[in-house]
């Protein structure tokens, strides 16, 4: 795979508004582990190496089990998450895969059980974040680190 373009420094300033509504999810109260789960979930349906190369590790620095990244793809089968996930991952499927069909009331419901209102608009900012930078780098196949003993064969 060859990187078609880097799109964040062909455009700069798009790059800086991103960063600047992503730094108002990082400052929501919503917690670290949760986004971390969020982003993992997206990047996982929306196929992103990178990004799912950036937080896998970032969620392993943060103290998230291996098992608990190897099942997320399919964390409905699994008894590893709370409630309040569930309904976090859930929302994330709803809004990462809206081609498929409009978010659900059950959904929304379920959310509600666990989160108020500010914190559905945060976690729904947060969604659409990662699709967002899922989307980016797709679409201009931004090229994940090599794994260094890979690079170390290569040579």
């Amino acid at each position: 795979m060859t990187q078609r373009l880097n799109g964040f420094q062909t455009a700069p300033d798009a790059y800086k508004a991103m960063l600047g509504l992503q730094d108002y999810v990082n400052q929501s109260k919503l917690e670290h582990s949760l986004l971390e789960l969020v982003k993992i979930r997206a990047s996982q349906i929306n196929r992103c190496a990178y990004c799912l190369h950036m937080h896998i590790a970032d969620a392993r620095k943060a103290g998230e089990s291996e098992v608990r990244i190897n099942l997320l793809s399919a964390w409905e089968e699994s008894e590893l998450y709370t409630p309040r996930e569930r309904a976090v991952l859930r929302w994330t499927e709803e809004l990462t895969r809206l081609v498929d069909r409009s978010p659900s009331d059950e959904a929304f419901a379920e959310l509600r059980e666990h989160f108020d209102e500010k914190d559905c608009v945060d976690l729904s900012v947060a969604i659409g974040m990662i699709n967002l930078w899922n989307r980016i780098n797709c679409g201009f196949r931004t090229l994940h680190p090599l794994d260094r003993r890979r690079e170390a064969a290569a040579a």
